[in-house]
C-alpha cells in the first residue's frame, strides 16, 4: 500500500508532502492545477523515462520519494528479499533527475538500476490511464490475473512441476545422445584414465603424508649432522658440554648454600636446567637412532610425487583434490558404458513424463477455459453500466502445442468497446477513458484474487456522467474495500464517494507558480463538491446538494452495483 510520497522541485511544485490512507482517496482541482503532476511523480519513482525538463526552474535537480506498506504484499516482499532489499515490510523507493537528465535511483537505500524500478513497480501500483505501468495490457499479467481469478495456483504448480520433471529427462536423454556418437572414443578415453587414477590409488591425506616423509628423507644428512652435533655440545663433550657445566655449577651452588640460605632458588632453577638438557639429549639420541639415510625409499617417494602431479596436471585439479576424480570419472564410464540401456528406459520414463504432463495441462486449460467464460461475461455485464452499452469483453484462451512450465494456453484479453466493432486486444483500444473503465471493471471483479495492492485511475471519467458517473464512483468504492485506490477525477459523483479527499491548487506568486495538495476536511469536501457542482458561483443549494451526496455516499457503504 502506498503511504508517502515527497516530491521535491518537480515541474512545478517546489515542495510537496502527501500521506495515503486504506480506502478511495479522491483527486480533484481546477483544470490545469497540476493533478496529473503527483501522478507524474510516482511513475517517475516506478521507472518511467525522465528529461531534464521537469526540473523545476532554477534548481539543480528534482527528487521523488514514495514509500510503500508491503506487509500485505507476498510478492513485492519476495521480490525485496530475493534481491536482497527487503527492510521490515516497508519499501521506500527515491529518484533524483538533475539538470542534465541522468538520474539516480534507490530502493531501500540500495542504488537501483531502472529496470528494478519498473520490475518492482509492476507488483506495488497499477496506473490506469497511463500506458506505461498498466499491467493489464501485458498478456503475461492477462494470463496471471485469469489464473489468480480461477484459483489455479495449486494446479499451476503441478503443472510447473510435471514440465520441469520432464524438461530434466530431455536433457538428459539429449546429452546421452549426444555422448554416444563418440561413445568409442570416449570409451577409451574414461577406460584410460580410470585405469590410470586406480593404478594410482591415491588415498585421501597421503599427499600430505608423502610430501613430509620426502621432505625429511631429502634433508637426512643435514638432520642426522646437525642433532649429532647439538647432542655433542648437550652431554657427549665432558669439557665444554651444557650438561659438564651445569653439573659443575651445581656443586659449587651447593656447598654455597651450607653458608647462605638465598642462593638455594638459583640452585632450584640450575637444577631444572639440568634435567631439561638431559631430557633433551634423551630425545635428539631417539631421534638420531630412528633416522634413516634410505636412498631407495626417498627414491620411490620422489616417483610417487612426480605421479601425483603429473596426474593432477593432466585433469587440471590440485594435487589434494585428484583423490576425488576416481569416483567421478568411474560413475561416467559405468553411464557411457550403460548408455543403451539407459536410453532405452529414458524414452520410456520421458513419454510417460510427457503424458503426465500434458493431463496436468489439459485440465489446467480446462479450469482456465471456465473462469475465462465467467469472467467475460461478467466484464461485458460491467461494460454495459459504465457508458459501454453494446461493448463486449472476452478472455481468448486458446490452448496449442507451445509447451512451457505455465500451461499450453495462449491467453488474451479482448474488448471490443462499442456496438458493432470486432474484438481486439485489449492494448489496442484506442480510448484512455474506454480503457480505464474496462480496466475498472475488470479490477473490480477480480479485486479479491489481485496481487496488486494499489490502483490509481487518471480521468476515469472522460466522456461520462449522471448516472453512469455514480456507478463508476460506485464501482471504485467497492474495489476500495479490497485494495487502495486513488482517483483523479472531474465528476463530482465520483469524489462524493471517496473515504478521503486531496485538492490540488495551484498559484502564481512574483510570476512563479507552484502547485499545492492538501487533504480536505469535511466541510472543505463540502465546498469542493459544491464548486465541481456549480462552477464559478457556489449557492447555498449547490452546498446542501453537495452535503447530500456524500452523506448518501456514506450510507451506502460500497454497496454492491447491479450488474445488467
Amino acid at each position: 500500500m502506498l503511504t508517502y510520497i515527497h516530491i521535491w522541485n518537480f515541474a512545478v511544485v517546489e515542495k510537496l508532502d502527501i500521506e495515503f490512507n486504506n480506502g478511495l482517496t479522491i483527486v480533484t482541482g481546477e483544470t490545469g492545477a497540476g493533478k496529473s503532476i503527483m501522478l507524474d511523480a510516482l511513475g517517475l519513482a516506478l521507472g518511467d523515462r525522465a528529461d531534464s525538463s521537469i526540473v523545476r526552474n532554477g534548481s539543480d535537480k528534482a527528487e521523488i520519494s514514495v514509500t510503500f506498506s508491503t506487509a500485505d504484499t507476498p510478492d513485492a516482499e519476495k521480490w525485496l528479499v530475493e534481491h536482497e532489499m527487503n527492510s521490515e515490510n516497508e519499501c521506500i523507493i527515491r529518484r533524483s533527475i538533475n539538470t542534465s537528465g541522468s538520474s539516480k535511483a534507490f530502493i531501500n537505500g540500495i542504488p537501483s538500476p531502472i529496470k528494478l524500478l519498473r520490475e518492482l513497480g509492476e507488483k506495488l501500483v497499477d496506473l490506469h490511464g497511463q500506458h506505461e505501468h498498466q499491467s493489464l495490457l501485458k498478456t503475461d499479467l492477462q494470463r496471471q490475473l485469469l489464473d489468480d481469478y480461477a484459483n489455479n495456483q495449486p494446479l499451476l504448480e503441478q503443472v510447473r512441476q510435471n514440465y520441469k520433471a520432464w524438461q530434466t529427462l530431455n536433457t538428459e536423454f539429449q546429452r546421452l545422445t549426444q555422448a554416444s556418437k563418440d561413445r568409442t572414443a570416449q570409451l577409451e578415453l574414461l577406460r584410460y584414465q580410470v585405469n590410470e587414477l586406480e593404478t594410482l590409488n591415491l588415498q585421501q591425506g597421503e599427499v600430505k603424508e608423502v610430501e613430509v616423509e620426502h621432505k625429511r628423507l631429502a634433508n637426512a644428512n643435514q638432520l642426522l649432522g646437525s642433532s649429532d652435533a647439538v647432542l655433542n655440545s648437550l652431554v657427549e663433550d665432558e669439557n665444554i658440554s651444557v650438561s659438564h657445566i651445569l653439573n659443575k655449577s651445581v656443586s659449587e651452588l651447593e656447598a654455597l648454600t651450607r653458608l647462605d640460605d638465598a642462593v638455594k632458588p638459583a640452585l632450584e632453577l640450575l637444577n631444572n636446567a639440568l634435567i631439561n638438557v638431559e631430557e633433551a639429549a634423551s630425545e635428539l639420541r631417539n631421534y638420531s637412532s630412528a633416522l634413516e639415510i634410505d636412498p631407495q625409499r626417498l627414491e620411490l617417494l620422489e616417483q610417487r610425487l612426480a605421479d601425483i602431479q603429473n596426474l593432477s596436471r593432466k585433469h587440471n585439479t590440485s594435487s589434494d583434490e585428484l583423490h576425488n576424480l576416481l569416483p567421478a570419472l568411474s560413475e561416467e564410464l559405468d553411464k557411457l558404458e550403460n548408455a543403451d540401456v539407459r536410453l532405452g528406459n529414458l524414452e520410456t520414463e520421458i513419454q510417460q513424463a510427457q503424458q503426465t504432463y500434458l493431463d496436468s495441462a489439459n485440465q489446467l486449460s480446462k479450469k482456465r477455459g471456465t473462469a475465462a467464460k465467467k469472467l467475460s461475461r461478467l466484464v461485458t455485464a460491467s461494460m454495459q453500466t459504465l457508458g459501454m452499452e453494446g461493448g463486449k469483453f472476452n478472455v481468448s484462451v486458446t490452448a496449442g502445442e507451445n509447451y512451457s512450465a505455465i500451461g499450453l494456453d495462449t491467453i488474451e484479453f479482448l474488448v471490443s468497446a462499442n456496438p458493432g466493432q470486432s474484438l481486439k486486444p485489449l492494448a489496442k483500444v484506442a480510448s484512455g477513458g474506454e480503457l480505464s473503465r474496462i480496466s475498472l471493471a475488470i479490477q473490480v471483479i477480480t479485486a479479491k484474487d489481485s496481487r496488486i495492492p494499489t490502483l490509481v485511475f487518471d480521468e476515469v471519467d472522460v466522456g461520462i456522467g449522471g448516472r453512469v458517473a455514480e456507478i463508476v464512483g460506485l464501482e471504485l468504492r467497492n474495489l476500495s474495500e479490497h485494495r487502495q485506490v486513488l482517483c483523479v477525477t472531474h465528476l463530482p459523483q465520483v469524489a462524493a464517494l471517496g473515504h478521503h479527499h486531496l485538492l490540488v491548487n495551484k498559484s502564481t506568486s512574483k510570476k512563479v507558480t507552484s502547485t499545492q495538495v492538501s487533504s480536505l476536511s469535511q466541510t472543505e469536501r463540502v465546498e469542493e463538491i459544491a464548486r465541481m457542482l456549480g462552477g464559478v458561483n457556489i449557492t447555498e443549494q449547490t452546498r446542501s446538494h453537495a452535503r447530500e451526496m456524500i452523506e448518501q455516499a456514506s450510507k451506502n457503504k460500497a454497496k454492491e452495483v447491479e450488474l445488467v
